[in-house]
C-alpha cells in the first residue's frame, strides 16, 4: 500500500482504523493468553490466582482496609498547629511558622525587622 498518495483526511481515517485494529488484536491476544495460562494452571491442579499469588494477597488486603479506617483517627488525633507569629497591624492574621512564609512576614523581614517582634504572646493566643 502506497500511503504517499493519500490525502490528509484519508491518512487520518487510516490511522483511526489502524489504532482500532491494534486494540482489537491486543485484546484478543490477552484473552487467548489468559485462557492458555488458566488451562496450564488447571493441568497442575491450581487456579491462575494461586499461581499468581492473588489469593494469598487477598487475605492481607483486609488488613489495609482496617488500617485505612484507622487513618482518620490518626488524622483527628494530630495536634492543631499553634499560631506563633501575628500580623503587626491585624492580629487576626497569624502564621504557625511552618510552610511558606506569608507575604506580610517577607515584607517585615525585608524592612530589616526581626521575626521575633512578630511572635504571638500568650495573651494574644488566648484572645484569638
Amino acid at each position: 500500500m502506497d500511503i504517499s498518495s493519500l490525502s490528509l483526511n484519508e491518512l487520518r481515517r487510516l490511522q483511526t482504523k489502524v489504532e482500532a485494529e491494534i486494540r482489537r488484536r491486543s485484546d484478543t491476544a490477552k484473552k487467548d493468553l489468559l485462557k492458555r495460562m488458566q488451562k496450564l494452571a488447571a493441568e497442575h491442579g491450581m487456579s491462575l490466582n494461586e499461581v499468581l499469588g492473588q489469593e494469598a494477597s487477598e487475605k492481607p488486603a483486609a488488613a489495609p482496609k482496617k488500617a485505612a479506617a484507622a487513618k482518620p483517627v490518626k488524622k483527628a488525633a494530630k495536634p492543631v498547629s499553634v499560631v506563633k507569629f501575628r500580623h503587626p497591624e491585624n492580629p487576626a492574621i497569624g502564621w504557625t511558622g511552618h510552610g511558606r512564609k506569608p507575604q506580610w512576614v517577607i515584607d517585615w523581614l525585608a524592612q530589616g525587622k526581626a521575626l521575633d517582634e512578630l511572635r504571638a504572646d500568650a495573651a494574644a493566643l488566648t484572645a484569638a
